[in-house]
């Protein structure tokens, strides 16, 4: 008798029912004849590591009558491999080169899933949405760029109750870390000494948390990470925020509530200033002097892009939420109301969804109405929007 659901699986069943996909479909759709699959493929960077992805598991694969599959970002299976008894079975379900495994499109599968968390993934049998697919089991981990971390695809195996074990999500992991270093060998290029530069760098990771997780990297071969106090983290993120630098009166009016900041920021500043390394950080004006990066940047940079869903896939949750800083509400509420908007704007019932299933959208009443005006008539979770309205309603007093 089935007893639970991982959250993970819920939260992709979720997502495949608002976009309509239906149960009781029995293939994945065809979405790249031979002459777009034979252009798709010779065009993705993960064609020049494809021979090392089935030398090493793809072979493993046909060993235990299972399928490898390499998928693009969007969910396109460009290659699969596999004994010839295993493809015929994956054929049965569209599991065929040219076929989308997107979650959206497929259901709640392990390649989609792992594209959609960005995070290797396993779905074992009745976990699948789709009826057809419930008779296999599958495990994926997602393959990024070694210079960008942009994602490049998803490495993926596919068979019966023998996937979804310790040693096959190791070995696909082991797999992806292999072609993730043949991508970074091939990119480097050596300069003799008097070419190089060193550029110092700091990443700041501030989605969520209460104080921010730093990052940095001297140019020098010395990297250290740790986290900030919530003070440290709010003064930070408005540097990292204000590229040309702030005043200490600017800084100040962006810190604090009230007045007669001043002298406690100076202190302040020295202390962070300690915590860096002073190479980090220049003074009149407050300004970081190293490459810096946020993960809140990236949701901005995603959201200009056109891209709400990498918004929302990055958006760990509000920017230092407990912080009361005037400057770091302004960012939080700024970044968090232009992701809102443009996922009600999207049209897309499974980005909203994903948004009233957060805890900061779990009360959003017009999310609810926008998600249940979206769903298609009959869709099992239109119920499920008009019964959190009603939760609201009441809530309300309305």
């Amino acid at each position: 008798m089935e007893t639970g659901m991982r959250a993970e699986v819920a939260a992709s069943w979720h997502r495949s029912a608002a976009a309509g996909v239906p149960t009781e479909s029995e293939t994945a759709p065809i979405t790249l004849d031979d002459a777009d699959l034979r252009a798709a493929r010779a065009a993705h960077p993960l064609a020049q590591v494809f021979p090392l992805l089935d030398d090493v598991l793809g072979q493993a694969a046909r060993d235990c009558d299972a399928v490898m599959a390499v998928a693009d970002e969007a969910g396109q299976l460009l290659w699969v491999c596999g004994s010839g008894i295993a493809l015929r079975r994956a054929e049965s379900i569209g599991f065929v080169a040219g076929s989308n495994w997107d979650e959206r499109i497929a259901g709640t599968n392990a390649p989609g899933l792992a594209l959609a968390t960005g995070a290797p993934a396993t779905v074992n049998r009745s976990e699948h949405f789709r009826q057809s697919v419930r008779s296999w089991s599958c495990a994926a981990a997602p393959i990024h760029d070694p210079a960008t971390s942009q994602l490049l695809g998803v490495l993926d195996v596919t068979g019966g109750d023998q996937i979804v074990v310790p040693q096959t999500m190791a070995l696909i992991r082991a797999t992806v870390r292999l072609a993730e270093t043949e991508l970074a060998r091939d990119r480097l290029v050596v300069r003799p000494p008097e070419q190089r530069t060193s550029h110092p760098s700091l990443r700041i990771e501030a989605l969520g948390r209460s104080d921010a997780l730093v990052t940095l990297d001297d140019a020098r071969g010395h990297t250290a990470r740790f986290r900030l106090s919530p003070r440290h983290s709010e003064m930070l993120l408005l540097l990292a925020s204000a590229p040309n630098g702030l005043s200490g009166d600017e800084l100040a009016v962006l810190l604090y509530e009230d007045d007669g900041g001043s002298s406690t920021l100076r202190a302040e500043m020295n202390r962070l200033r300690h915590l860096l390394d002073e190479s980090f950080l220049a003074s009149r004006p407050y300004r970081l002097t190293a490459a810096s990066a946020g993960d809140w940047l990236a949701v901005e940079a995603r959201l200009a892009s056109g891209d709400v869903a990498g918004a929302l896939r990055m958006f760990r949750g509000p920017i230092l939420p407990r912080s009361t800083a005037p400057g770091v509400v302004r960012m939080r509420e700024a970044l968090t109301h232009q992701l809102r908007a443009a996922v009600l704007a999207s049209g897309q019932a499974d980005l909203v969804s994903s948004w009233t299933r957060s805890v900061w959208g779990a009360d959003d009443y017009e999310a609810w109405v926008r998600q249940r005006d979206l769903l298609a008539p009959g869709s099992p979770l239109w119920a499920l929007a008009q019964g959190q309205l009603a939760r609201l309603d009441h809530e309300l007093g309305v």
